[in-house]
């Protein structure tokens, strides 16, 4: 075995194969909804709580339904827009997935 084939995981404190440390890296990477379903750019979502948009006297209700996220660099936070606000980042912990 070659010193390539293991990466030292800081976390864990061990050298883990890089297989292993690759997959965990992806599954990480992924982008979920409330319910825990994978969500990707373009999918619709529904909220799921009353939300108070800051800097603006507007609430986007529950149920509400907004479509083609785009995800962020950010695994909790997708970019939207609405009919009534633009640029809105919303955190995934208050969406469904459509």
């Amino acid at each position: 075995m070659s010193d390539d084939d293991y990466v030292y995981d800081e976390v864990t404190g061990e050298w883990r194969p890089a297989s292993e440390m690759a997959a965990q890296a992806a599954a990480a990477a992924e982008v979920r909804d409330s319910a825990g379903n994978v969500l990707a750019d373009g999918d619709s979502v529904t909220l799921i709580k009353d939300l108070k948009v800051k800097g603006t006297s507007t609430t986007l209700k529950q149920g509400t339904v907004i479509k083609s996220i785009r995800l962020t660099d950010n695994p909790e936070e997708v970019d939207c827009r609405h009919d009534a606000i633009k640029g809105l980042v919303l955190r995934t912990e208050f969406l469904r997935k459509r």
